[in-house]
């Protein structure tokens, strides 16, 4: 059996699934034309050995579906179609905008879809088959991954959103603090999830342009609605986008705000010390001459002296409209 092989399915038709043990049995099946689901991953060497021992797909089509990097998009195979599409990462202590790849060769009756990471969308359909209520065939397959991998993208964008919300009510209603770092991460994985997202946007757009002959209309009315989906995701990442960036301007406005308030109040005070300091350095100098050393009352005289310098000088201030 091979090492990285997650599952490999016999569709029977009626939205179950037979579980194949050994991969000699697919030349069988396919020359049957027997719908058949390899899940793979790509990360393991007897994927590759196994793929690129398959006389339907050629080099660079094997090579396409195991490079490290990819980037959604879908290109006509010899004997099929080569797609790729990205999920978001739900998986335990991971980011959601660092997407999960997975890679599909798809034909009439062959969908063989290669991942590194584990896939909750395939996970999904994978349950739905199990208890016979998954795709009857290949295009609702095909269907179905599509529409699992965009409606799983809808929490995360939801959360990002309600993450904006409450922090555009702490800057509306000036309560509490908003922590910069998490406006960082939120507007990171907004950039994040767009730069996969649009580029499958456009990958399942040129699905339904390819005009595949097994893909019927009620298929690919579905896959049509993931792709609206899609645009609609697109739309609300780049609103998002913009608006984590008027909330960091005003962010940085309100701190720029708090801190001239502050340094206007040591300037202030500053103000109105500076006379007091240098009346009271000038009669502390260490020589003769210094008026009052000999009468009881001169300190008590030069402090009320100081009070009343301080309060005419805050009287200018206040006139000033400076305090």
């Amino acid at each position: 059996m091979n090492s990285g092989l997650v599952h490999a399915l016999q569709l029977d038709g009626s939205g179950g699934a037979i579980p194949l043990n050994e991969l000699s049995d697919i030349t069988q099946l396919q020359s049957q034309k027997t719908p058949v689901w390899l899940h793979f991953d790509y990360s393991s060497n007897e994927t590759i050995e196994w793929l690129k021992s398959q006389s339907f797909l050629q080099e660079w089509e094997w090579q396409a579906m195991t490079t490290g990097e990819t980037r959604p998009r879908v290109t006509q195979a010899e004997n099929g179609l080569l797609l790729f599409l990205r999920g978001v990462n739900l998986n335990p202590q991971q980011s959601p905008e660092d997407m999960v790849s997975i890679r599909c060769f798809v034909n009439e009756h062959t969908l063989i879809t290669c991942r590194k990471r584990q896939l909750m969308s395939a996970q999904d359909i994978h349950n739905a088959l199990k208890i016979g209520k998954g795709p009857k065939n290949i295009a609702e397959l095909l269907s179905a991954l599509v529409q699992r991998l965009t409606a799983r993208m809808q929490d995360v964008i939801y959360q990002i959103d309600e993450q904006l919300d409450i922090f555009e009510d702490i800057l509306d209603n000036h309560e509490g603090q908003i922590d910069a770092t998490v406006l960082s991460t939120t507007r990171r994985q907004t950039i994040a999830l767009k730069r996969y997202l649009k580029p499958q946007k456009v990958a399942i757009s040129e699905l339904l342009e390819c005009q595949l002959p097994w893909l019927d209309d009620v298929t690919a009315h579905k896959i049509n609605e993931a792709d609206n989906a899609l645009s609609r995701y697109v739309e609300e990442l780049e609103s998002a986008i913009e608006r984590a960036q008027v909330i960091q301007h005003s962010l940085s406005n309100q701190l720029s705000e708090q801190l001239n308030q502050r340094m206007y109040v040591m300037s202030v005070v500053a103000a109105l010390f500076l006379p007091l300091g240098f009346l009271t350095g000038l009669l502390g100098v260490n020589i003769g001459g210094i008026p009052g050393t000999e009468s009881p009352y001169a300190f008590a005289l030069f402090v009320i002296a100081l009070c009343l310098l301080t309060g005419v000088i805050g009287y200018y201030f206040r006139v000033k409209n400076w305090l």
